[in-house]
């Protein structure tokens, strides 16, 4: 590596707080964060997908949140503060000489390819002899699972870990089958398995499904062969499965749902030019098969929903119309406020679907043909294999949802955490124990637990859920709490390019934005640190991007 030290700029156009992205030998960039006296320099790009991160918000706690998906870095050592940043960031060294910033880098390091380092491993498991000893066993094998592993080893936890996942594959970019209908497992996994187990000291077992859970002999039982795997700390984070209606017809061949990549193959074998497709449901997973497909020149696509507007219960009526405008703009055709009563089967072939008979809300029938059918209808917590394992009756309820304290522990149990989609933990600032079915919420729930089992002491989990969709134009969105009694909206959600504000009691508890960036990336911080405005304070028109939160004199609550 040869390093060269070049003057990027003058003291005096970097003030305390402010980011600024300079060149470094003409092709490379390099990212200067000021805090205080102190300059720090590093890569230029956030690791996920790219953004450049001077168009993001600097705390004043040494925190670089990535203006697109709530990455976050910290500017004074480049490590990785929270999902879904896959690497770190180069940190170069920094100085000011007579006035100007220096900084000494490798010039390949600065170039947007390479855009990231491997995190520093304060430990690798690599004096762990694969498949000897108990340590932390993790089941499932997605975001969290990815996350706790890297967060575990960065934070020092030299001892075993076991995956036991029924994927089988390493963990995935999950997002990425609904955004881009991508079907192949090896382009979206994180990290191969081979760099797992041998970077990481993962004894990673793909395609193992557990059955059930021994806490007084603290083993994992495996389904099948009843093999007994044993633990001193279990991570459970198993996901979600995708839920069917209960309806006439919902097993035919070719009615689908999305959630691993088999699904995403089917679908995509199954959804080809000239094909009709009728997609039930209107949120997420629905509306970005949806944009996935519409330039694939389908017969039909119809869209069924229970809400008057996709979205609606996210994000209200006025965003959630706006976006539908967009989608009839591209043919989509809406039957809203309805309910699917049956899927027929063809006359020709009676395992295959043929078309989907939909109720409207003045009780009128209309059957819609379909070579096609996705059910996009949420997904219930893959918990069946706790139901029959003593001790978690009080923890699991009904729902399948784990019910677990602010640390992530399963309450009641010892050395026992759950995270991501079956986790119903307190959110943060308001204490409503919530299930958040975001993929970046598995993952920071995975970095957090980490940490914890690593350091041997738990740190309050209060990252807040951001998640993003493309829909016309890039939808972003964080916030805390169920619901909402008012909305105010800056910009025109008809021209996808506005701010949401969702208010609750006063207070605001989510932002969502379009074409607003780094709007919703500086929301999540100031819910994070209690400093975001009230509502009647928004109303008046006060600009949250104008909060000073990166600079010595700003004072957050939360370290």
């Amino acid at each position: 590596m040869s390093h060269k030290t070049i003057a990027v700029l003058d003291e005096s156009e970097l003030k305390d707080g402010e980011m600024k992205q300079v060149d470094f030998e003409g092709e490379g960039k390099v990212l200067l964060s000021r805090l205080g006296d102190k300059v720090h320099a590093t890569s230029a790009f956030c690791t996920h997908y790219g953004a450049p991160l001077a168009k993001g918000v600097l705390t004043a706690d040494g925190r670089v949140v990535c203006p697109w998906h709530g990455a976050c870095f910290n500017v004074c050592t480049g490590d990785i503060e929270d999902a879904p940043a896959p690497t770190a960031l180069h940190s170069f060294k920094a100085e000011v000489v007579n006035g100007k910033i220096q900084v000494t880098a490798d010039p390949s390091a600065t170039l947007s390819k390479n855009k990231s380092r491997q995190p520093k491993l304060l430990a690798t498991g690599s004096n762990v002899p694969v498949g000897q000893g108990k340590g932390v066993v993790i089941v499932g094998g997605g975001s969290g699972a990815f996350m706790a592993i890297e967060s575990l080893r960065e934070h020092g936890y030299n001892g075993p870990i076991t995956v036991l996942s029924k994927e089988h594959h390493a963990p995935i970019d999950r997002t990425k089958l609904s955004k881009a209908l991508i079907t192949d497992a090896s382009k979206l996994e994180w990290r191969p398995t081979a760099e797992l187990r041998s970077k990481f000291g993962v004894d990673f077992r793909e395609g193992t499904e557990v059955s059930g859970v021994d806490l007084g002999a603290k083993e994992v039982i495996i389904g099948g062969t009843q093999e007994r795997v044993p633990y001193e700390t279990l991570v459970l984070a198993t996901g979600g499965v995708s839920r069917r209606l209960p309806i006439p017809g919902k097993d035919l061949s070719n009615v689908f749902t999305l959630r691993g990549v088999e699904d995403a193959q089917k679908i995509d074998a199954a959804v080809k030019e000239g094909k009709k497709l009728v997609v039930i449901g209107s949120s997420f997973i629905s509306m970005e098969l949806v944009v996935a497909v519409t330039s694939r020149k389908l017969a039909s696509i119809d869209v069924v929903g229970q809400e008057e507007f996709p979205f609606e219960m996210v994000l209200g009526k006025q965003v959630g119309a706006g976006i539908k405008k967009f989608h009839e703009s591209k043919g989509v055709k809406f039957h809203m406020e309805s309910k699917v009563e049956k899927i027929i089967p063809s006359e020709s072939d009676p395992s295959v679907a043929s078309a989907v008979v939909v109720t409207s809300g003045s009780g009128q029938s209309t059957t819609l043909e379909a070579d096609v059918v996705v059910m996009g209808v949420g997904v219930a917590p893959a918990t069946e294999f706790l139901k029959n394992s003593k001790g978690f009756e009080k923890v699991v309820d009904n729902s399948g949802a784990v019910h677990v304290d602010e640390y992530l522990k399963v309450k009641g149990l010892e050395n026992v955490y759950a995270i991501g989609d079956i986790a119903l933990y307190p959110q943060p600032g308001t204490g409503e124990s919530r299930r958040i079915e975001h993929w970046n919420v598995a993952g920071n729930q995975g970095r957090a637990v980490g940490k914890t089992i690593a350091e041997g002491k738990g740190q309050p989990f209060v990252k807040i859920p951001v998640f993003w969709s493309a829909q016309g134009q890039q939808l972003r969105y964080c916030g805390v709490g169920a619901g909402f009694d008012g909305i105010i909206i800056d910009g025109n959600p008809e021209e996808l390019k506005f701010a949401a504000y969702y208010a609750k009691k006063g207070s605001i508890v989510a932002v969502a934005s379009m074409q607003k960036d780094p709007l919703v990336s500086k929301a999540s911080e100031l819910l994070r640190l209690g400093l975001m405005p009230s509502a009647s304070e928004i109303k008046g028109g006060k600009d949250i991007l104008t909060i000073d939160i990166s600079t010595v004199s700003a004072k957050p609550k939360v370290a």
